[in-house]
């Protein structure tokens, strides 16, 4: 099979890693990729917001099937126009989407399947905002009902700041929906599901660190670290998610006449009353999906394929028992205002350790050399049996690349740490 992959960032390196292993595969495009896909596949200078681009392109070069890896192409109906023409599409549509480019049609989907998640009200100015926040007080959570990268969240620890979130979101946008939640208390966690429609085969589960520094301080961001397994998420807490939050969403997106299919990521709180619903996303995480796809032991062009044909009731996902940490190197600044073009060095060296993996973020080739080019740039990763060996394989091959504009969390899987 041709495959198309849609994507340039660390998500898209770990799908194609995962996907240039299957037996299936002939031949991987993928569109724009980075110097890191390039070692897996063909590269393309692919406009994804030309969809018409796409879809002749699929005719010319007998693609099989388009994996679409970032949310933005799916919220602006990529998957649609692609399945308009016969052309086989891994993403939900235009419609399905919404899970992720709303968050208050998430809200509304929750209200009407019963799904455990944060008290909410829905803005569409910042005077009626900003009286809630005082009635209701701090903490709370000031979102953007649309994309932001994964940055549109503010947690408040006061009034003030809640308002002053509120004012930015309004400058910035005059016309902006805003959802403001009740604070949740607990541990976080991502969980990830492939979804045909009403059948949810269950993936695994991850923890993010979205904060810039260590010990959770500094402003959110695209999230600055992961590992897998999560230990919060037992069989138990996994076996309640599916059946308090996931599978009612896909039995009510069906309903609606806008079935899901893709993969679904949930991320939650699991708070003393058991798994909320913080919010979804229509996409493999990043960088969750680095550290998944070191541990899945499945074809993963196989289990897409039976997504798209609606067959995943006939498949199983298989995993290696072992830890996946993966520690990101930004560019200093990041998520603020940062310099690109800085040369990364030894990158080799860090790759040549046992165990590890790095995938490529936001790199650029200039001749030779290779070069930072974006705000998130490189995914260190390992793997081990526990996760003390899996952490000292990632921050030993983080030691080894010598890139002096560049920095990152030294706190990684301290919560797995502790509770061991």
């Amino acid at each position: 099979m041709n495959v198309l992959l849609i994507g340039s960032g660390g998500r898209e390196h770990a799908l194609a890693w995962a996907l240039a292993k299957s037996s299936r595969l002939t031949r991987l495009f993928i569109a724009p990729g980075n110097p890191g896909t390039a070692a897996c596949g063909s590269n393309v200078a692919l406009d994804a917001k030309d969809h018409a681009a796409v879809v002749a392109f699929c005719k010319a070069e007998n693609i099989a099937l388009v994996v679409v890896g970032p949310e933005a192409p799916l919220v602006a109906g990529l998957a649609d126009d692609l399945a308009a023409a016969g052309i086989k599409v891994f993403g939900p549509s235009k419609a399905a989407a919404q899970l992720e480019g709303s968050k208050a049609f998430t809200k509304v989907v929750c209200d009407a399947a019963n799904i455990p998640t944060a008290a909410y009200a829905r803005f569409t100015n910042a005077a009626a905002a900003k009286t809630y926040v005082f009635e209701q007080g701090a903490p709370i959570v000031v979102k953007y009902d649309g994309l932001m990268a994964g940055k549109g969240v503010t947690v408040a620890a006061t009034v003030a700041e809640a308002q002053a979130a509120i004012d930015a979101l309004y400058a910035n946008e005059p016309a902006a929906t805003v959802v403001i939640e009740e604070c949740m208390v607990g541990e976080e966690a991502s969980f990830f599901c492939l979804v045909d429609g009403e059948t949810v085969l269950p993936l695994a589960s991850a923890q993010d660190h979205k904060r810039a520094f260590d010990n959770d301080q500094g402003p959110n961001t695209g999230g600055m670290g992961a590992y897998s397994p999560a230990p919060v998420m037992t069989p138990a807490m996994e076996a309640r998610t599916l059946a308090d939050i996931v599978q009612p969403t896909a039995r009510e997106m069906a309903r609606r006449g806008t079935p899901y299919r893709g993969v679904l990521f949930a991320g939650l709180m699991i708070t003393d009353e058991g798994p909320k619903l913080i919010e979804y996303n229509c996409r493999f995480g990043d960088p969750e999906c680095e550290v998944l796809m070191l541990r899945l032991k499945s074809d993963l062009l196989a289990l897409l394929l039976a997504t798209v044909d609606g067959t995943l009731g006939a498949e199983q996902a298989e995993w290696h028992d072992d830890t996946a940490l993966t520690v990101v190197l930004a560019t200093k600044g990041y998520p603020g205002s940062y310099a690109t073009g800085s040369e990364i060095r030894d990158l080799d060296k860090a790759e040549a350790m046992a165990g590890v993996t790095v995938f490529h973020a936001g790199t650029r080739r200039e001749g030779q050399s290779l070069r930072a080019n974006g705000g998130r740039v490189l995914c260190v990763s390992a793997m081990a049996s526990r996760v003390e060996e899996a952490r000292a394989r990632a921050y030993a091959a983080v030691g080894a690349i010598d890139w002096p504009e560049g920095f990152c969390r030294s706190d990684i899987a301290a919560r797995a740490l502790n509770r061991s």
